[in-house]
């Protein structure tokens, strides 16, 4: 299956182009194809500074501009022809405290994302998805789900313009703002390091792995297809020793919205999944969409359901140190 793009000459657009993953993104494509725009979409005017201070490219394009405003929205993607959808807020905790932000972000900022597409004849926006967003017990999950029901609904609205959405969603990313890693890298120059529970699991992928990912749904994407990655699990436990070793642990107790496990296909999407060689494709449920039609995968047994609980890939205490670019701690 050829799932190659070709980015050069093309106008790609960015939302939370300033984050870690926008960063990244930005950094991989610039290295790698000529686009005759690249539009960095982002709220945050010092970060974007920093940007252009670090690429140099003249084919990057920086518009302040909040995924809330449609307006803007509408001029940022003035002759896109793709949009990776990458802006949310993301923090567990500040999600619970701030709802009606979340919502305002995470539901009506994707809202706004797919109505500017179609608007603007964008033929394909992808958005950034979470592992959250299955069975979600916090809000972030729960908006992340939303956003992922009106992306694979949007295509519908769509028919006339061409344009085709899809998601790709994927676990805890390592060097992302929103990782514990930085928390146990301060616990540690005390000796002791809080952990919620020893029997959690994650679900474990770089940033450049990431971005990698994101790359290849836009080759094969068709439209309405939600796509997940075969990633590693990984033990928070291990975590700890690979970052923290020697450190005493003490734990503090499950905290609100937090699981103890992750899901990325829960067991009622695999009966509308295939599984290729590096991933699963969750089809539509309504076949009338074209993702509806992926013949090339692999239907999943009765029953399955891909979590960090049971996954045949575990990440080593080395191989952890390894993904997080140190040799030893």
């Amino acid at each position: 299956m050829d799932h190659s793009i070709d980015l050069n000459g093309k106008i790609i657009l960015v939302t939370g182009g300033t984050g870690s993953f926008g960063r990244k993104f930005t950094e991989i494509v610039l290295s790698r194809w000529t686009p005759h725009k690249l539009i960095v979409f982002s709220r945050d005017e010092h970060k974007q500074l920093e940007m252009q201070r670090a690429f140099h490219a003249p084919c990057l394009r920086f518009f302040i501009g909040d995924v809330r405003d449609l307006d803007r929205l509408h001029r940022a993607m003035h002759g896109v022809d793709l949009v990776v959808h990458a802006a949310a807020m993301k923090q567990v905790p500040a999600c619970e405290y701030n709802p009606f932000e979340a919502v305002k972000t995470n539901v009506l900022g994707a809202a706004n994302v797919i109505d500017a597409a179609i608007d603007a004849g964008v033929s394909k926006v992808l958005a950034v998805s979470t592992d959250k967003a299955v069975n979600p017990i916090n809000l972030y999950g729960a908006t992340k789900l939303c956003a992922e029901k009106l992306f694979i609904q949007g295509n519908f609205y769509s028919t006339a313009h061409g344009t085709r959405f899809s998601c790709a969603r994927y676990g805890n990313v390592v060097g992302s703002r929103g990782s514990v890693i930085p928390l146990f890298i301060q616990q540690r120059t005390n000796g002791i390091v809080t952990v919620t529970d020893e029997r959690m699991t994650r679900f474990w992928i770089t940033l450049e792995q990431g971005v990698e990912f994101v790359l290849k749904c836009v080759g094969l994407m068709r439209g309405g297809e939600v796509f997940v990655p075969k990633i590693p699990s990984m033990r928070i436990i291990d975590l700890v020793q690979a970052v923290a070793p020697g450190c005493e642990v003490r734990f503090t107790g499950i905290r609100p919205g937090e699981k103890i496990h992750e899901v990325l296909l829960s067991e009622d999407e695999a009966r509308q999944a295939v599984q290729l060689d590096n991933m699963y494709v969750i089809q539509p449920t309504d076949g009338s969409l074209a993702a509806g039609s992926w013949t090339e995968g692999a239907p999943l047994p009765d029953g399955y359901a891909f979590t960090s609980k049971q996954n045949d890939s575990w990440l080593s205490v080395e191989e952890l140190r390894t993904m997080m670019g140190v040799e030893e701690v």
